[in-house]
Formats: C-alpha cells, sequence, structure tokens
C-alpha cells in the first residue's frame, strides 16, 4: 500500500465554507484512486487547511488530475463551497499543485488539472486532453455571446447578475459595498430633495452646497474650473486624455486666421505648427447626435473643435474654440479675448461634449466592453490549465457583472445616462456605433498611439509618461512568461485554443472590420506578446486612466455638464452669469450624474492592485519568478510617481500601480 498525503485549502472570503461531505479522487499516468471521503462538517470552513491521507495498493504514476464532488448530509441543504487549492504529495516524494479558485454548488463531480501550465499541442496524456474538452464544452454553455445592440461588440448572454456562473460575480465584500454606495448617495439626495428636483439653478450658491463628497483635486477643480490653464491641462491629465493630438494643418472647417489668435503679429499659426506648439481636440463624434430631452426640455450637445497653444511656460492654452462643425455666421469662433461669459460658455460646451465622449466612447466602450470581449472569449476558449488563461483570468475578475449592472443601470431605457446625459436616448446609440466602426489596434496600443498622435514630447503629459511606463512593464513581463511556453513561431501557429481565442475576439469584439487592423490569427510570439500586453493594459492601466477620475474631475458639475439645456450662442456679447446657470442641467440632472460618477470612482475593499496575484494559478519556478520581478518593477514606477507628484500642483495618481486594479471591476 502507498499513501498519497492530501491537503486541501479553503479560500478565506465570506461564505467560502461548506458542511456538506467532500470526497476526492487522484488520477495519474498509471491509474487512479479510490473516491476518498474527505471529512465533513466543519472540516471545510473559510481560511481552513484539511490534511488527508488517500491510500492506494500501489502508486499510480504521475498525476495528472484531482476529482472532487461534496454530498450534503441527511436534512441539511447543499451549500456552496470555494476551495482554493489542493496539494498532493506523492509516495516518491513529489508534490503536486491543483488550483482551482472556483466555486462547487452542487453535487456533480469536477475536474481540475495539476497546476503546471500546457498548450493543447503539448498536453499528450489522454486523460488530461479529453478532460481539457469537457471542461470548453461545459464553459461554451456557461459563457454564450449575445447581441446587446446591432454594431456593437458582443456581451456575455445573462439576464441579470444572479445568472452569471458564480465564479465571476462580485464577491459578498464587492456586492454589500457597491450597493451601500449607491443606496446612501441616493438616501442623501432624496433627503435634500434633489433627486426629483426638475428646477433651474438661479445661483452658484446652492450649487456649491449640494458638492457634498470633497476629494484634494474637486476641491482645486471648484476653485480653477474656469481658468485656460487648468481647461488646457485636461486634456492631458484629466479623465479623457485620449483625443488630443498635435495639429500640422488646420482642418478645413475651422477657418481659424493668424490675426484671430495673433493679435500683434508676434507669430503665426504655420510658425507655431512647424514648432510643434500648436494642438487640436475635434469631437467631430458627436457631429449629427440628436440630443436628450430631460424633463421635457431638448437639451443641446456640440461637436467643438479646440485649438490650443503650448506657451514658453510649458503650458497648453486653448486659443480658439468653435462649437459645431460646419463654419457658418450663426457658429462664431470664440478667442479668450471675447468677452468673460462668452469665453467661458464656450467652454463649458466643450467640456459638456468631452463628458459624453469619455463616458460613451472612452470609458464604456474602449475599456468596459472590450474587456468583456476579452473575458468571454477567454472563458470560452482557454482551459483553466493553459498558460494564457492562467496570466490573464485575473484580469477579468468582476468584469462581466460590473458591465451587466452599466447596462441594466446606465444605459437601459431606465438607465442614468438615458435619462439625465445629452446623449442619452438613441445619441447614445449613434455615438457607440460612430466610434466603433472608427476604432483601431493602434489607438489601443499606447506607444503606438502616441506616436499617431504626435504627442512624443509634450511636456507635463503624465498620462503618457506613466501609461508608457506600465506598457513596458507589462510587455516585459508577458513577454517573459509566453517566450516560456512558445519557444517559437510553430508553437503559436499550432495552438488551436489559441487561435480560436484570438479569432472569437476579432469576430465578436470587432466584428471582423478587418481595416481595424485587429489580428484574427497569430503567427508569431511577438505578435502574441503585444496583443496580450495590451488586453492587459487595456483591463487595468487605461481602465484606471479614464475610470478613477471620474469624480475628481466630474463632482463638480460645472466642469464637467452631464447635459446643457440652452442653445449654444450664435452670436457674441450676450452671454452672462444668468446666461451660464439657465444652460447648465436641471437639479435633478446635476445630482444623478455627481450621484454615478462618485459611485463609479469608488473602490471596495477587496480591490485587487496590478500586479498582485491572491490566487496562485502558475505552479512552475519560472513563472512566479517572472512575477515577482513584475512586482519588482512595479513598485520602483510607484516610487516614482508618488516623488514626482510631491513637485505637482495637480498630482497625477491615476497610474500609481497601487491605484491600478488588476481588472475592469468598477
Amino acid at each position: 500500500m502507498v499513501n498519497y498525503e492530501v491537503t486541501v485549502f479553503t479560500e478565506n472570503r465570506a461564505f467560502a465554507s461548506t458542511i456538506n461531505n467532500v470526497y476526492i479522487k487522484l488520477v495519474g499516468t498509471g491509474g487512479e484512486s479510490c473516491r476518498t471521503w474527505a471529512e465533513g462538517p466543519l472540516s471545510f470552513i473559510k481560511g481552513a487547511v484539511t490534511r488527508i491521507t488517500v491510500t492506494c495498493p500501489v502508486s499510480i504514476g504521475k498525476l495528472v488530475l484531482i476529482e472532487l464532488d461534496k454530498k450534503c448530509l441527511p436534512l441539511f441543504p447543499e451549500d456552496a463551497w470555494f476551495p482554493a487549492k489542493v496539494d498532493v504529495k506523492s509516495p516518491e516524494g513529489d508534490t503536486y499543485t491543483f488550483p482551482i479558485y472556483r466555486w462547487i454548488t452542487d453535487s456533480d463531480v469536477h475536474c481540475f488539472r495539476e497546476g503546471k501550465a500546457l498548450t493543447v499541442f503539448k498536453d499528450n496524456n489522454h486523460l488530461g486532453r479529453y478532460s481539457r474538452q469537457q471542461e470548453l464544452k461545459q464553459r461554451e454553455e456557461d459563457y454564450c455571446w449575445d447581441v446587446y445592440m446591432e454594431g456593437m461588440p458582443h456581451c456575455i448572454k445573462a439576464k441579470d447578475p444572479c445568472s452569471l456562473p458564480p465564479e465571476v460575480c462580485f464577491s459578498f465584500t464587492k456586492t454589500i459595498q457597491f450597493a451601500f454606495t449607491a443606496i446612501t448617495g441616493m438616501i442623501e439626495l432624496k433627503l435634500e430633495g434633489l433627486a426629483n428636483c426638475k428646477k433651474q439653478w438661479t445661483d452658484m450658491y446652492h450649487l456649491n452646497k449640494v458638492f457634498w463628497h470633497r476629494t484634494p483635486i474637486s476641491e482645486y477643480v471648484h476653485e480653477h474650473w474656469k481658468d485656460d490653464a487648468f481647461f488646457g491641462y485636461q486634456f492631458l491629465n484629466g479623465v479623457n486624455p485620449m483625443l488630443i493630438r498635435r495639429c500640422t494643418a488646420l482642418p478645413s472647417n475651422f477657418p481659424v486666421t493668424d490675426d484671430m489668435v495673433f493679435l500683434h503679429g508676434q507669430s503665426s499659426l504655420k510658425e507655431e505648427m512647424e514648432k510643434g506648439n500648436i494642438f487640436l481636440v475635434d469631437y467631430k463624434l458627436l457631429d449629427g447626435v440628436e440630443a436628450n430631452t430631460i424633463n421635457g426640455k431638448k437639451q443641446y450637445l456640440m461637436a467643438p473643435l479646440v485649438l490650443l497653444q503650448k506657451t514658453p511656460h510649458n503650458q497648453l492654452m486653448p486659443i480658439a474654440i468653435q462649437l459645431k462643425q460646419t463654419p457658418a455666421d450663426d457658429n462664431p469662433i470664440f478667442f479668450p479675448t471675447d468677452s468673460e461669459y462668452d469665453w467661458l460658455i464656450a467652454k463649458i460646451f466643450v467640456r459638456s461634449a468631452d463628458f459624453n465622449v469619455h463616458e460613451l466612447s472612452v470609458h464604456l466602450l474602449h475599456a468596459h466592453l472590450l474587456a468583456e470581449v476579452f473575458a468571454v472569449s477567454l472563458l470560452r476558449n482557454l482551459p483553466m490549465v493553459h498558460p494564457l488563461y492562467k496570466l490573464l483570468i485575473p484580469h477579468t475578475r468582476y468584469t462581466l457583472q460590473i458591465n451587466i449592472l452599466a447596462r441594466r443601470l446606465l444605459i437601459s431605457e431606465i438607465g442614468v445616462f438615458t435619462h439625465y446625459a445629452a446623449s442619452g436616448g438613441e445619441g447614445m446609440f449613434t455615438i457607440l456605433k460612430k466610434s466603433m466602426s472608427s476604432i483601431t489596434y493602434s489607438s489601443l496600443c499606447l506607444p503606438d498611439d502616441i506616436t499617431e498622435r504626435g504627442l512624443q514630447d509634450v511636456p507635463n503629459f503624465y498620462y503618457r509618461d506613466d501609461g508608457l511606463q506600465h506598457w513596458d512593464i507589462i510587455h516585459k513581463f508577458v513577454q517573459g512568461v509566453l517566450s516560456y511556453y512558445y519557444k517559437n513561431d510553430d508553437d503559436v501557429q499550432q495552438d488551436s485554443e489559441l487561435q480560436k481565442w484570438i479569432s472569437d475576439i476579432f469576430e465578436h469584439g470587432f466584428l471582423s472590420q478587418a481595416n481595424a487592423g485587429i489580428p484574427h490569427h497569430f503567427a508569431t510570439v511577438a505578435e502574441l506578446v503585444k496583443f496580450v500586453t495590451m488586453v492587459i493594459f487595456t483591463c487595468s492601466a487605461r481602465h484606471a486612466a479614464v475610470n478613477s477620475g471620474q469624480y475628481d474631475y466630474g463632482g463638480w458639475m460645472p466642469n464637467s455638464p452631464i447635459s446643457l439645456q440652452l442653445p449654444p450662442p450664435t452670436s457674441k456679447g450676450k452671454s452672462h452669469e444668468a446666461t451660464i446657470l439657465e444652460t447648465f442641467p436641471d437639479v435633478n440632472a446635476t445630482v444623478h450624474g455627481m450621484g454615478t460618477v462618485w459611485l463609479l470612482s469608488k473602490q471596495s475593499t477587496d480591490f485587487v492592485p496590478l500586479g498582485d496575484y491572491p490566487e496562485e494559478h502558475f505552479t512552475e519556478k519560472i513563472p512566479r519568478k517572472l512575477i515577482k520581478e513584475y512586482q519588482g518593477r512595479l513598485k520602483v514606477l510607484k516610487t516614482h510617481i508618488e516623488v514626482r507628484n510631491e513637485s505637482l500642483e495637480v498630482p497625477y495618481t491615476y497610474l500609481n500601480p497601487t491605484e491600478v486594479e488588476n481588472s475592469v471591476a468598477l
């Protein structure tokens, strides 16, 4: 007789315990053990480490997989159990680790592979290959594609969060804290009598009073939202640094002349462009979008063009704003030399346009919906034993549930965005479809995007500086891990599971748009490494950059109006402070917008920062060593960012690795 020493680890999380009887079977290359009782009530409480002995007549060879199941006691209910992993020490002295990290909610038998990562073409054991096939067959049933809206990336087929498999749902902690933040925010608004108030703002005093949650940066925004320098700064380091680009030639529909912006002939646009000092932000995505109707009143959403100049002091200053795309007598170009309120209202229309483009295109589409595509394709096409599954599964945490909530609570018929944003309703889907049709692979790859926009040497561009360091750190890590499993390009080409993963992404995520430059198959290790780097960057750093500062920059409504309810001025000299107040959204639209960005900026306490891996999916020495090195480089970046921020008037914290979540979880 030979003994196998088995250690079962139950995850230390709420409700991970089971009072059911647990059974285990070991399967090896030379046979299998009997199904063995692994003890019952109170042996598998949360955080427990349970040791048992499995006895076999002879050695069963190298272990390939284990089978786990549980049975409820008479008169006791079926419950859910969350085992973390199982370690097995064989009579030969070898130790095998079986990562699990999933809920077992029924009495079926569940198979789990030994932790060594294997691509399908190197998985030579027939039992292993069979379990691999069965796992993917079940996953294809659990994770089905659905079409939420034609012309948009496909999504998970699920009516609500309760219909998702439990392993991809929020934790109990996340659920409670998310609900608490949402409910308390609404209670505060209800108690103040604001949530249903359809009145206009009559003065800035009352607007100040509802600015109830304050952060250091939102306080700065509150004080400086009118300043030209801060207006320009936000295009680089606010929540939407994705639109600005260096301007080498004015668009034909933006007829700015030298004498308009250089009153004393001290320079010219041509000279400043040649020096690289002129920048453009073009909201053409909004052109032709039908604005919403809120509280029975038509809203207004412009498609502005903004021209900016880098000054000798390295500030980015707005020098011209045109609020509609087509030049006309009733579409004046505004300048800093105009009256205070003419210039201010032009900037307010720009900030409102930026809010709507940011939330729908930059945030929802480019971060959330694409992250969902990456997650669903991963779960459908790669088994747990696949190295890419092990690498990417931490970057899918909570994404499916948060996106279902977004579709139900933000952009549905009853959603906050639908009811209170200028782009709500049909306009919302117009923007999303237009944005989707123009998406490119290069725009998702930060180094390529920065080069294409001509922003390599713009001073004080902290999103670029920190983002490129993140990209390089992630790329080096991904290259190390994937090169360990894919020794050459042939290995990539013959991995059928990997090719199905990218094919699904191309079809369901990018709707087979070949002109977007998205790969539909991988021919080389380098192609694979770049794409996986993009996936991790999108799900972590990019999302953090456009998500975490939403309340900082949008909590003070005048800086990011969710909607505007007067048309833009058709001539100059007629705007006053009263005009600004009449243009702002009504009270209820304002506070619902503020409450939403507060909720979407509030991290839960079970936040997992980039580079942290509480679930140990990799068991081999080399990948684990690469993870340690990766974490070390992120710590260096953290220190660099914190030292730099000490000298900044407005610290840029959103890409500090300790503030970047591993996944799109909020």
